[in-house]
């Protein structure tokens, strides 16, 4: 099953007053959608009676969750105790995750700061690596999925993310397309790039992860260090376009995650995104 849903709550869903969270099960069920990512962006913090509420209601309405660590993860930090407070970050959301009944955690990999990319990005993977030992005590299933990011000094390039993956098989990529076109000032232009992409990471990772890989999908402004913000798909200046991405998806017939991250009109736009398969 293709599963597609936004990251959080678009501003339609609190216009038609609605306020919490466990309430969007079903007005996503309604419009047809199947998935849904929690942000714990500024911290995990979430009660275990508020959680199991939320699992109740996307459970019934068959609504599997996702969920985003929060955003100041640095596995390129020199500093050995910030890198154990990312482990922490990355522990904590997977509890929380695995409370929601869902697997999947989004994080971001690091940023170079002033070290050498070079540099950087071999810190990264070490601790990154490290870090899958640290959690190799919890009980439960996850999937972690390190992310493409979309400033220039950042870490996380499409090939950044895939080695990471080759770490450990619990690892499967994020790609953010419009992170990837932001950093490319572009780059993404239609069918032959998402292909391109898809096939590195089949290459690489194999036929299971190259199938069920993390997509967060959006149109976004950038600049000559990359992103600036997110948009919606009313915009008709930046990218990247969804259709070249819905045809690969539907030719291989993968079974990737797939969450719209629009500026307010998440949902909507996930429904548009919904249209472009076949059988989705």
């Amino acid at each position: 099953m293709l599963r597609i849903g936004p990251s959080g709550n678009s501003l339609s869903f609190y216009e038609q007053g609605h306020k919490r969270t466990k309430e969007a099960a079903s007005w996503l069920a309604g419009m047809g959608l199947t998935a849904y990512e929690y942000s714990f962006g500024r911290g995990v913090r979430i009660s275990a009676e508020a959680a199991a509420e939320i699992a109740g209601e996307f459970a019934k309405y068959d609504i599997e969750i996702s969920s985003h660590a929060p955003y100041y993860t640095n596995f390129a930090n020199p500093d050995s105790d910030m890198i154990e407070k990312s482990v922490g970050y990355i522990r904590q959301t997977l509890v929380a995750e695995n409370m929601f009944g869902g697997k999947r955690t989004v994080f971001h990999p690091a940023s170079c700061g002033k070290s050498d990319r070079r540099e950087a990005v071999a810190r990264a993977k070490a601790n990154i690596g490290r870090m899958m030992e640290l959690l190799s005590d919890i009980t439960f299933d996850f999937i972690l999925c390190p992310e493409t990011m979309g400033k220039l000094n950042q870490i996380g390039t499409v090939e950044e993310v895939v080695d990471f993956c080759t770490l450990d098989d619990r690892l499967y990529p994020c790609f953010d397309f419009g992170h990837i076109n932001s950093y490319t000032r572009g780059g993404i232009r239609g069918y032959d790039d998402y292909k391109r992409i898809i096939d590195f990471t089949a290459d690489r990772l194999g036929d299971k992860r190259a199938d069920a890989f993390h997509v967060h999908f959006s149109k976004i402004m950038y600049g000559e260090k990359g992103e600036l913000r997110h948009l919606t798909f009313a915009d008709e200046k930046y990218g990247p376009l969804y259709e070249g991405l819905a045809r690969v998806i539907d030719e291989y017939r993968l079974h990737p995650f797939i969450v719209c991250e629009s500026d307010g009109t998440q949902a909507e736009d996930a429904l548009t995104m919904k249209s472009m398969h076949r059988e989705a």
